[in-house]
């Protein structure tokens, strides 16, 4: 494709569908930043199973969307009331494509300056597109209601995106026990290296038993859960008395959760989803996440990095849980 002066290339939907069928490929006018906006050209763009899911099936809020809330690039512009010292600056972007048409499946992204975060320098962009859902979903978990310090902690799905990042993170503050479900030897080693202490094969072993058993018969004091609906049963078996759940997600709409037996434990529940957090907890994980990151004690898993024109390809992946990590387009 020829690129035309004034507009940028860009991937979009205007109905709900599959990628094949939805996805196209083309150019729009660039954008401009308005008030206390930023103008970024996107380095990275991070696909995650939420930009799936509104594609598929979550009616669409405008005409013609450009997917993807995650990205990462530089600031070449700046609105009214924005320092222009920030041009030039390397961010990581959350929210993109929240409550708004236009997300960073683009050249270029413009949205709310504080949605653009500095990136340290010895981060890529093609991590930096990791933090805005992954990352910072993952570490709301293990910071929310207290945090985790000393305490033996359940990462459900421990070597999918967001599960990574607990592994680490709770580690980084101080749990004394760090366990993770895993659906085969490649995911255990991956959540392993991550940090976590031992692994437990949801297809092939007792969930319940092992983690009593790795727990000397006490139960884990926080599970990081992303598929309520699929294991609200079995979580009172794995919790300590007043154990807690920290849920992110579920695959189906409604989860049954057991009166009786989460109410002799006194089990707390905390649901969150990140693009709502409020600006001190968000503050609180932004801090935390870029030290870490400036300090070098994060590890990134990056499945694949595409170019923008294999969009189709990168939801096809996410959609189909085949990257083992996250799937990053460089537009």
């Amino acid at each position: 494709m020829t690129h035309t002066p004034g507009l940028m290339r860009c991937a979009w939907w205007e109905r709900n569908g599959p990628a094949a069928e939805v996805l196209t490929l083309g150019e729009m006018p660039a954008p401009s930043p308005g008030p206390g906006e930023v103008l970024v050209r996107v380095h990275a763009s991070g696909v995650n199973p939420s930009d799936v899911k509104s594609r598929l099936g979550r009616p669409p809020a405008f005409p013609r969307i450009i997917p993807h809330s995650d990205g990462a690039g530089v600031i070449e512009a700046v609105g009214e009331g924005v320092p222009a010292s920030r041009i030039g600056q390397r961010v990581w972007l959350w929210n993109g494509q929240w409550k708004r048409a236009f997300g960073t499946a683009a050249e270029y992204f413009c949205g709310p300056a504080a949605q653009a975060v500095e990136l340290p320098e010895n981060t890529d962009f093609a991590a930096g597109a990791c933090f805005g859902i992954p990352a910072l979903t993952a570490l709301h978990a293990a910071l929310t209601d207290g945090g985790v310090s000393g305490q033996s902690v359940l990462v459900q799905g421990g070597a999918g995106a967001v599960g990574h990042y607990a592994i680490q993170f709770a580690r980084l503050l101080g749990a004394r026990q760090v366990l993770a479900t895993v659906s085969g030897p490649g995911k255990a080693a991956h959540a392993m290296a991550a940090g976590a202490d031992a692994t437990i094969n949801y297809r092939e072993q007792d969930v319940v038993g092992r983690v009593q058993a790795l727990t000397g018969g006490r139960g884990v004091d926080r599970v990081i859960e992303m598929e309520l609906a699929g294991n609200a049963a079995a979580l009172p078996g794995m919790l300590a008395p007043g154990g807690f759940v920290a849920v992110y997600g579920s695959n189906r709409p409604e989860a049954a959760l057991a009166f009786f037996p989460n109410i002799v434990l006194g089990i707390g529940y905390r649901f969150f989803i990140v693009y709502e957090l409020n600006q001190a907890d968000r503050a609180r994980a932004e801090g935390a996440l870029n030290a870490w990151a400036r300090a070098g004690l994060l590890r990134h898993a990056i499945a694949a990095r595409m170019p923008l024109s294999d969009i189709v390809a990168a939801h096809q992946s996410v959609e189909q849980g085949a990257a083992m990590g996250n799937v990053v387009l460089i537009p």
